[in-house]
């Protein structure tokens, strides 16, 4: 065998091979089901309208007329109703203060009680009439008890020793005539016991209030706020007691009640000139009726705090005067309150006497003794412990309650 019938021989041997391969492959990919892709294309239809209808139209299908337009239903979304809605804060609410026409009938009641004793005593002994001398010591007795003064009742015992020899009583309401001409003309009614609570020349009125620590002072101020709101007065407080911790608290609160603003400094100690100073400022900003300053009230005998009151004093008046000043008296405390009031006329020039605690004593004559030891009118009476227990002092009313 020559060498080319080798070479055939392997050649047809590898076609062999390779078609034996080729169907083994073709039966294994049948016996797993694949199968070859379908490589066939689909004629795709012409949706489109005839050419003579589509001259530039642009190639859409047709919307049926009378299809309606699926939409879904409005969703109703329910409100919450357990969700509370954010709480304003309340809005205070203001006290309307009793006017004082109306205090002074209420007042008088209390007064005529707390004096029984000095009214019904003098009637008792003047009434019976035929007085010798021992009867007529017990009359004095009776006013010196009251706190008349050792002037005013030697001057009222002489003057009732007179009416009674010339005249002669023989019954109480005789000798109630008697007494009420007396004691009127005692209590003085021409006395001008007007209180400064209007504006004066585009400016606010100012009142200055000093006393003791203990006669009722800061709350006295206060309850003249209520009397200036229930005349209709535009008022702004001036918290110038610096020491005393509470009292610029209390009169803060005072005023709130009625819608009144207080000035005050929030450092305990501050100074009460420059806080005074303040009040009188704001008062002038806000063109209010009056402004009313609260002062220091300790100790009377203290010299230091005296020259405090009359620095208060004269560093108000750098902005504007000071129109009144009043002196905030406990009736109880007797002629120690005299003394109280002659100091402190001494140093700030008291314009007026605030009695307070009157309805607790029968010693209604310290109203007599303090108007004729300073010269200056009582303005007003404390007698409760009400908001609206302070009253312009009436001395028609004031007797009267005396005499009942």
């Amino acid at each position: 065998m020559s060498a080319i019938d080798t070479v055939w021989e392997y050649v047809a041997v590898a076609a062999a091979i390779l078609v034996v391969l080729g169907l083994l492959l073709v039966g294994l990919l049948r016996g797993r089901g694949g199968r070859a892709p379908d490589t066939t294309t689909l004629d795709r239809p012409d949706l489109r309208p005839p050419a003579a209808d589509r001259d530039g139209a642009v190639d859409t299908l047709p919307r049926p007329a009378d299809s309606p337009v699926d939409t879904l239903p409005p969703v109703e979304v329910e409100e919450p109703t357990d969700v509370l809605a954010p709480e304003e804060p309340p809005t205070p609410t203001l006290e309307r203060p009793d006017a004082p026409a109306g205090r002074l009938q209420r007042l008088r009641a209390r007064l005529a009680r707390s004096n029984t004793a000095l009214g019904r005593g003098l009637l008792a002994l003047l009434s019976r009439g035929g007085l010798d001398e021992e009867a007529w010591e017990d009359v004095e007795d009776t006013l010196l008890q009251a706190d008349l003064g050792v002037e005013a009742t030697t001057e009222l015992v002489d003057s009732l020793r007179t009416q009674v020899k010339v005249d002669g009583v023989t019954s109480e309401d005789e000798a109630r005539a008697i007494l009420r001409t007396e004691l009127l003309s005692l209590v003085d009614p021409s006395m001008d016991r007007t209180i400064a609570s209007n504006r004066i020349a585009e400016r606010p009125a100012v009142i200055l209030v000093v006393g003791v620590n203990g006669t009722g002072k800061t709350t006295t101020v206060g309850k003249l706020a209520r009397v200036m709101v229930a005349e209709d007065k535009d008022v702004v407080l001036g918290a110038a007691d610096t020491f005393r911790a509470a009292a610029a608290d209390q009169l803060e609160t005072w005023g709130a009640r009625v819608g009144v603003p207080t000035v005050r400094s929030e450092k305990e100690g501050a100074d009460p000139a420059s806080v005074a100073f303040d009040a009188v400022r704001a008062g002038l900003e806000m063109e209010a009726d009056v402004v009313i300053v609260d002062t220091a009230g300790r100790l009377h005998n203290k010299a230091g705090l005296m020259d405090e009151l009359g620095k208060v004093k004269r560093v108000i008046e750098k902005q504007s005067p000071v129109d009144e000043v009043l002196l905030v008296l406990d009736a109880t405390t007797g002629q120690n309150g005299m003394r109280q009031a002659e100091v402190f006329s001494e140093v700030v020039g008291i314009t007026g006497i605030v009695l307070t605690k009157l309805d607790g004593t029968a010693k209604g004559g310290i109203v007599v003794a303090v108007q004729r030891k300073l010269g200056v009118p009582v303005k007003l009476v404390g007698l409760g412990e009400g908001p609206d227990d302070l009253a312009p002092f009436d001395p028609e009313a004031f007797v009267d309650a005396i005499l009942a």
